[in-house]
């Protein structure tokens, strides 16, 4: 952890002018607006904003290389409640990471996940921001364990217990997905190992002392 932050902090002192500070903020107001926008012209003429805006490699190969980025503004396709809802969450968590790391770590962390998945996505043909806004919580479970949500708003849950239940996910999308929805998982995620790599490393290794001593025990 001692290494990654000060790889943070030498890059920050070159680049740190370009940190977007408020990411989360921008981001989660670009959703709203994709999302009232495609409402209103879906109810009034019947075309969806969201095919316009979706990572299409042929369409972009085509001259449309706003995809590229605008993939990224894309809200949760569900009702206006949970739609909402998921945005005051993606604003919660972003908000956590950026005032733990500052708007530059926030910012590369970010940048980090979205490149991954614009490459899986120019290989594949097809990409997704739903993998790159599950690592924000990802991010804030390994940094935040015990904090508690309440599930439904009733049942209080730890985001290390959900954390868990989205990693099995991730492995239950893997191992059914395609080759192309394997390698979007992988990219997507990428920054978390690029972050957290010392810390799973250190986590691993002290799993293995514990097999290993539970194993001389029972001798």
């Amino acid at each position: 952890m001692q290494y990654r932050q000060s790889f943070l902090r030498s890059l920050e002192r070159k680049y740190g002018r370009y940190a977007i500070k408020n990411l989360m903020l921008i981001l989660i107001g670009a959703m709203g607006i994709v999302y009232l926008m495609n409402l209103m012209l879906t109810r009034s003429m019947g075309v969806s904003l969201y095919y316009t805006l979706t990572f299409d490699r042929a369409a972009i190969f085509d001259g449309e290389i706003w995809r590229i980025v605008t993939f990224l503004f894309l809200p949760p396709v569900s009702g206006l409640a949970f739609t909402i809802l998921s945005l005051y969450f993606y604003y919660f968590i972003g908000s956590a990471l950026e005032a733990r790391w500052g708007a530059f770590g926030f910012t590369a962390f970010y940048i980090l996940g979205a490149i991954g998945a614009v490459v899986s996505g120019f290989i594949t043909g097809y990409a997704s921001n739903m993998y790159l806004n599950l690592s924000l919580f990802l991010a804030y479970a390994i940094l935040y364990p015990n904090t508690e949500f309440r599930l439904f708003f009733l049942i209080p849950i730890e985001a290390r217990w959900i954390a868990l239940a989205d990693g099995l996910f991730l492995l239950w999308l893997f191992f059914t997905n395609s080759w192309s929805g394997k390698l979007g998982i992988i990219m997507a995620l990428i920054n978390l190992v690029i972050f957290f790599a010392p810390q799973l490393k250190a986590y691993g290794i002290t799993l293995q002392r514990r097999w290993k001593w539970n194993q001389n025990f029972k001798k």
